[in-house]
């Protein structure tokens, strides 16, 4: 009776403190400042917002921010004129084809301005603060050039495409004194912000073990084999290469399909980072001591260059292993339930955006405990979604909203940039073992691999003239 009327006090707590349909937390545990009045100092106290990428990712984000009431639309800049321009029927019918093209179609002021390159939108004074939703080997140059600019940043994960990129991001914002966060969207999930404090303070007694995984059967053919091409009309080829290597155009790099290219993003960033930021959230973790990547690019056919299957191993100094898998070549999981599992001495825990699941340990040899930890099932209970998302409360929407109350507030977002960095350097550090076929022992203070130098040289690259860190 006692845990039943618990799980209600929390069903009632979350139903009552959160507007779902808008996707607002308003719970005063979570988040408590008085906003400023009018601490921009533009004459409608609105946050003028720009934003640097408006494709598939670009285009979820321009929603939610049109949503708060706060927020005016100022200034666009992208490589592809259509996503300015908003019109999918200027969209070339090659890219149609591959997918992930939003449908656009919104209605702005004229007012609002279009700019090619993101620095001439940089210069804009009628922009307060820009969103950055670029490809992830732009994040750190923009993002710096931006709070340089007197900007503060909302910037899409993975935050960087290096180690080195994220201490420099975090270095600029120390001398800036900017607003940055980082689009880590579970750190705007209700359950998870409750969770990381039950968590740590014991609910399943010590963690030893936690694992998530992604699955995503690409065989045979996964992004497929192409040839170079012209790239579409209206497209800026050169631009959207920016500080990396200048090659020819392939419709299997762009639009999306880079994230299967290792100079542009990883399947690791672009899915590991989300679980490694959530798990080591949830054991109070700041970085692994050791990192043990095994894998290769085993079954797919296709251009992409980077592990279609992949095991990853996060040693912790605490006494503590994480597990992520990436199987693109098979399909199935072994995640009972939600998206990640810890494992305690108490219980496990599986979790995710809608619900958790607590299941009591059993004795092992020689033990004569039956049960230490109550079973708990809790969801939260909405009849609404979030397009195909599956889940039952919008936390990219409340993401930006604590953005846009941090922006007047001048108070440190739920993921700042340090987080965003350090969760980040998991996806590399695993990238680089991979690369390296080696077992790596990391130094989280000095940021250094320690048992293997050449690894280091892996933290960073060299920009393609003109740009530079």
């Amino acid at each position: 009776m006692e845990e039943n009327q618990k799980n209600q006090s929390r069903r009632s707590f979350i139903t009552k403190t959160s507007i779902i349909a808008g996707g607002v937390s308003l719970s005063p545990e979570l988040f408590s400042a008085v906003p400023l009045r009018n601490p921009l100092g533009n004459k409608n106290d609105k946050i003028r917002m720009g934003f640097i990428g408006l494709g598939n990712r670009g285009t979820q984000l321009l929603h939610r921010f049109m949503a708060n009431e706060d927020v005016e639309i100022t200034a666009f800049c992208d490589a592809y004129g259509p996503y300015m321009d908003r019109d999918y029927s200027k969209v070339d019918d090659r890219w149609k084809a591959i997918g992930m093209i939003p449908e656009m179609g919104e209605q702005f002021d004229s007012n609002v301005k279009k700019y090619t390159d993101f620095r001439k939108l940089l210069e804009d004074k009628e922009v307060d603060a820009v969103c950055i939703s670029t490809p992830d080997h732009w994040h750190a140059l923009q993002t710096i050039a931006a709070l340089e600019a007197g900007k503060d940043v909302y910037v899409e994960k993975p935050l960087t495409i290096n180690i080195s990129e994220g201490r420099a991001m975090v270095n600029a914002q120390k001398k800036t004194d900017r607003v940055v966060a980082v689009g880590l969207n579970r750190r705007g999930s209700s359950i998870y912000q409750n969770l990381s404090k039950e968590l740590q303070a014991g609910k399943i007694g010590k963690i030893t073990v936690a694992s998530a995984m992604r699955v995503s059967n690409m065989a045979p053919d996964g992004i497929g084999k192409l040839e170079s091409a012209d790239p579409p009309p209206g497209f800026d080829w050169d631009m959207w290469l920016g500080p990396r290597a200048k090659i020819p155009y392939q419709f299997n790099i762009a639009p999306y399909k880079f994230r299967w290219w290792s100079d542009y993003s990883s399947q690791m960033g672009n899915w590991g980072v989300h679980y490694m930021d959530v798990i080591r959230w949830m054991m109070g973790e700041r970085a692994p001591s050791a990192i043990s990547a095994v894998g290769g690019k085993y079954v797919l056919k296709h251009d992409g260059d980077i592990p279609d299957t992949m095991e990853v191993l996060f040693e912790f100094a605490s006494g503590a292993i994480v597990k992520f898998s990436i199987h693109e070549a098979c399909g199935g999981g072994n995640i009972p339930i939600g998206e990640i599992e810890l494992k305690g001495t108490l219980g496990n825990i599986g979790i995710n955006q809608n619900r958790y699941q607590v299941i009591p340990g059993g004795p092992g040899q020689f033990q004569t405990w039956k049960q230490l930890v109550e079973p708990e099932d809790y969801r939260i209970e909405s009849d609404k979604s979030f397009g195909d998302l599956n889940i039952s409360e919008d936390s990219t929407a409340n993401l930006i909203r604590n953005f846009l109350d941090c922006i007047k507030t001048r108070e440190e977002p739920w993921c700042p940039l340090e987080e965003g960095h350090r969760s980040t350097s998991f996806a590399h550090l695993a990238n680089m073992s991979m690369k390296l076929k080696s077992r790596l022992e990391w130094d989280a203070e000095k940021e250094r691999v320690t048992n293997l130098d050449k690894a280091n040289d892996l933290m960073s690259y060299e920009y393609r003239d003109p740009w530079k860190l």
